[in-house]
């Protein structure tokens, strides 16, 4: 497989915080956080630069599927306790995290995370923004928060819960406890267990494969599901109806019925 191109995002210098990786295959994009020196830790520079490149490559049309991945050793560590140690409630409150995690959470193309290594605290939060997750059997998930007085801030009493069930997520929430891939499979909280060192190869080939897929109708899909995990049973359902009824409307859902009752291989355009 051909190696990425680095690059940083426009606007921002080689020592970025958040790298943009161009893959050889249309489409596909990889963003990498590139504080390694702090385990991939989320001060608010990370953090904006995250916000600020979801929002641009959600809006680029050239732009399918995002990976987000981190480095050898840690996904992301989790929070900057430096930014934390002597903040009040007011400060906490003015810096409104909701905003740049809605930015990642509200993206409507599909994400998948490529987690190895340590993914803790607000590391974990990030990757359960994506919507395939993707770890490696050393990767070491957990939310500690509790441990320095604290409580998870980014999603996770919330994603957490639906992810694995109220008594599991209790568990992991109140304890502190560091879990691992495996265990993270299992309880239902990665979609895929890599071998180490080969999650982001992975991610990428699963990114290549969902390019070849009608965008229109993966965008859908998504907000189906995210919509249903907010509201009740039958308003999911209606969202469901009338976003497969709106994909009818689409020249992909001409060309992928003509494709396959011609056997042949469909050509998604995105309309």
């Amino acid at each position: 497989m051909t190696p990425p191109t680095t690059s940083p995002l426009p606007s921002t210098t080689a020592d970025a915080p958040v790298l943009l990786e161009e893959h050889p295959h249309p489409g596909v994009v990889l963003l990498r956080l590139h504080r390694p020196a702090a385990l991939n830790a989320l001060n608010l520079q990370l953090r904006h630069a995250l916000a600020e490149a979801f929002t641009r490559l959600d809006a680029d049309p050239a732009v399918r599927v995002i990976v987000l991945a981190g480095s050898e050793k840690a996904f992301c560590a989790g929070a900057d306790l430096t930014e934390y140690r002597d903040a009040d409630p007011l400060e906490i409150m003015a810096r409104r995290m909701g905003l740049l995690w809605d930015a990642i959470g509200h993206c409507s193309k599909p994400v998948i995370a490529a987690v190895r290594g340590w993914a803790l605290g607000g590391g974990c939060e990030l990757a359960m923004h994506a919507d395939i997750l993707v770890a490696e059997r050393g990767t070491k998930f957990g939310q500690p928060e509790v441990k320095v007085g604290i409580m998870p801030g980014g999603g996770a009493t919330q994603r957490l819960t639906r992810a694995v069930g109220k008594f599991r997520a209790m568990n992991i929430l109140l304890r502190g406890e560091p879990f691992s891939g495996e265990e993270a499979l299992a309880w239902g909280l990665a979609s895929e267990l890599a071998e180490d060192g080969q999650a982001e190869t992975r991610a990428l080939t699963m990114a290549r494969e969902l390019c070849e897929l009608p965008p229109l109708a993966l965008r859908q899909v998504k907000a189906s599901v995210l919509q249903g995990m907010n509201v009740g049973l039958d308003a999911g359902l209606a969202f469901e109806r009338t976003a497969f009824a709106t994909l009818f409307a689409s020249e992909d859902k001409r060309e992928g019925m003509a494709a396959r009752l011609e056997k042949r291989a469909a050509r998604f355009q995105g309309r």
